[in-house]
């Protein structure tokens, strides 16, 4: 878990005068960061409380990971939610994946046509959906479409890089497309309930420390790949050294500094020389643009297709 300084000592409740700024400040902070630690804690208990999240979604990752699973299982567990069949044929008709301009009408050949990658990434689409219009998360709606847009950037992104390696297109995608997991975590448990800390800064300003880990730990409880896991929990480490099987957490790394430079390129060089992932798969500034471009084209296409 992110390594954080102690809570500060909370100001002692019989005493009536006012708090100087500086103890408010280190209480509000104290405060976001137990709320932090609890999530963590309860994660390494293998507590995964994600509130207004289908359970489809795992269902549906656990049919498609075991080998045994036959296709009229994943239909039937899709069928039985008829919001997310539509949303699957809909993503499989889309112009992202309807090269061929025939539409689809029956669940089988749209999963088919996506894949197993793919229908998990629509599951999620159709998950962050029903979490962005829930009365619970309303105060979040705003921040979940921004945050499920990027996403798609850096799913796109990881794509374009992946297709360059070894690795699979598609895992590097659903990679890309979970790799904020944790903070979308953080935000729902946040303004659940009272809502306290819905809009807290400090809260906030702790999120980038804590999501890669608390992201991990998700995917864990949920039974996703290892590569798939450690890849997000490791996406800010921009001076790792590679192991052995990491290629996917190089992608990922290279996939979010790329889709930061999409608003400034002039961050491009810089940002290549701080993490040591761009050598590790051996890309060139020219390379990064090209791959840029690559995933800019495509973007549109997925946000149609995986928008919420």
């Amino acid at each position: 878990m992110a390594n954080v300084s102690a809570v500060p000592t909370c100001q002692n409740k019989n005493d009536s005068s006012p708090a100087a700024p500086g103890t408010v400040v280190a209480e509000a902070r104290g405060t976001a960061l137990e709320f932090l630690r609890l999530l963590a804690a309860e994660l390494s208990g293998g507590t995964v409380d994600l509130p207004c999240f289908p359970d489809v979604v795992v269902r549906i990752r656990a049919a498609l990971d075991d080998p045994n699973t036959k296709p009229e299982k994943v239909v039937t567990i899709i069928g039985a939610e008829p919001r997310l069949a539509a949303r699957l044929l809909q993503t499989a008709n889309s112009a992202a994946f309807n090269t061929s301009g025939k539409p689809l009408v029956d669940l089988r050949s749209a999963i088919t046509r996506l894949g197993y990658r793919m229908v998990q990434s629509a599951t999620m689409s159709y998950a962050v959906l029903q979490m962005k219009y829930a009365d619970q998360l309303r105060a979040i709606s705003r921040p979940l479409s921004e945050l499920w847009s990027e996403c798609i950037v850096v799913a796109s992104i990881s794509q374009a890089v992946a297709a360059r390696t070894k690795v699979s297109p598609d895992e590097a995608f659903l990679t890309g497309l979970l790799h904020a997991i944790g903070r979308l975590y953080i935000m729902a448990r946040a303004v659940h309930g009272n809502g306290k800390f819905g809009n807290d800064e400090y809260l906030m300003s702790l999120v980038a420390d804590w999501h890669p880990q608390i992201g991990k730990a998700v995917l864990e409880n949920w039974g996703f790949a290892e590569e798939m896991s450690s890849a997000v929990g490791d996406q800010s480490d921009h001076e790792r050294k590679r192991k052995t099987g990491e290629e996917l957490t190089d992608i990922l790394v290279v996939s979010v500094v790329l889709a930061q430079t999409l608003q400034n390129p002039a961050l491009l060089k810089s940002s290549m020389t701080e993490a040591t992932a761009f050598q590790n798969i051996g890309l060139s500034e020219v390379d990064c643009l090209t791959i840029l471009n690559r995933a800019q084209h495509q973007i549109a296409a997925l946000h149609e297709a995986l928008g919420c």
